[in-house]
């Protein structure tokens, strides 16, 4: 594996627009990723173009809560968060200007883009089913609809309706296969709950390896981080599990992004575009998939050796954008679903 640290020299053949006259720039960020998966890149844009970099982290709804309070006065230029639900939620709250130029376009996927232009992918991860290899037959399973089926009873984990990973899986099935057909399938799913919904995505997996489940609806970098850990126990947990995915004779995989959109109040936006470009070149791509365990979102990229490993899929084209506008009712409908 590729050692998480970078070097000036690994993204030596990245060729940007940028030059002197950036000298003295920067860029100023609020991340809601974890500052030792992204500030690595971040130094390496610094010592490629001279554009300093400025981070600051935080959850995703505390950062766009505090770019609601400061307003124009905000310094903040990019909003990075880790669903597109949220970037949603920061347009919906008039945060957020367009953020073009041709690299950008032509690098990411129309679906991975916001219709209006607000927001983009940067990486992409999926939402399988994972299974406990000594309980089930992968050929027993075949859609996330079909988890409702009474064999499943008392075998499924979860985490709870709250999570925004959850809420955007109901809301693409809102948008999918409408929204009477993702309450039936909520409220099924809830039947056939092993335990009550709690915990992270990494919490799920570990009660399927450990027997108090047979199945775990998860994102795929979490299982990622597991196979890569450094425990021993974390190692085993992942080598006990198979993946699944689901969908793949209809719409695809559920997949979700982590994102970035340029601030309403933006006050360097080109260096900020420059930045973006920088993130989407096929090295810092290639390092994200390395380090985040998440897909790449720039085609021809591919993805890292352990990613590779879990299979090829087809994932759900939808737009991206209705994970956002299918919010409120997709959690509505788990409320009247008892999904906790």
């Amino acid at each position: 594996m590729r050692s998480k640290s970078l070097t000036v020299g690994v993204f030596a053949t990245v060729v940007l627009t940028v030059g002197l006259q950036f000298a003295n720039a920067e860029v100023n960020i609020y991340s809601a990723r974890t500052e030792a998966l992204i500030k690595p890149l971040l130094e390496q844009f610094t010592a490629q173009t001279g554009i300093k970099v400025n981070l600051v982290s935080g959850g995703d709804d505390e950062l766009i809560s505090r770019l609601r309070i400061e307003g124009s006065k905000s310094q903040a230029d990019l909003l990075i968060t880790a669903d597109a639900g949220r970037l949603h939620r920061a347009k919906e709250l008039n945060l957020l200007r367009e953020l073009h130029s041709e690299r950008i376009d032509a690098a990411v996927p129309a679906n991975l883009r916001d219709v209006d232009g607000t927001w983009i992918g940067l990486t992409m991860r999926a939402r399988p089913i994972f299974y406990r290899k000594s309980a089930v037959d992968p050929t027993q399973l075949s859609t996330y609809e079909a988890l409702t089926d009474a064999q499943w009873a008392g075998r499924i984990c979860i985490r709870s309706s709250s999570n925004i990973y959850n809420q955007s899986l109901i809301a693409s099935m809102i948008a999918s296969v409408g929204a009477d057909a993702a309450e039936t399938f909520a409220s099924g799913l809830v039947a056939n709950l092993a335990k009550p919904p709690g915990g992270g995505d990494t919490d799920q997996l570990k009660a399927a390896a450990a027997g108090v489940c047979d199945l775990a609806i998860a994102n795929t970098y979490y299982f990622g981080r597991l196979m890569a850990s450094d425990s021993a126990e974390d190692r085993a947990v992942a080598e006990q599990l198979g993946v699944f995915w689901p969908n793949q004779g209809d719409r695809g995989t559920h997949v979700n992004i982590s994102g970035v959109a340029l601030t309403r109040a933006a006050k360097n936006s080109v260096d900020a575009i420059a930045l973006v470009e920088f993130m989407l070149t096929p090295e810092a791509q290639n390092w994200y998939s390395e380090v985040n365990n998440e897909y790449p979102v720039v085609s021809g990229v591919e993805p890292s050796a352990k990613l590779a490993s879990l299979g090829v899929f087809n994932a759900d084209a939808l737009n991206l954008t209705l994970l956002g506008e299918n919010n409120r009712a997709a959690v509505e409908l788990m409320d009247r679903a008892g999904w906790k």
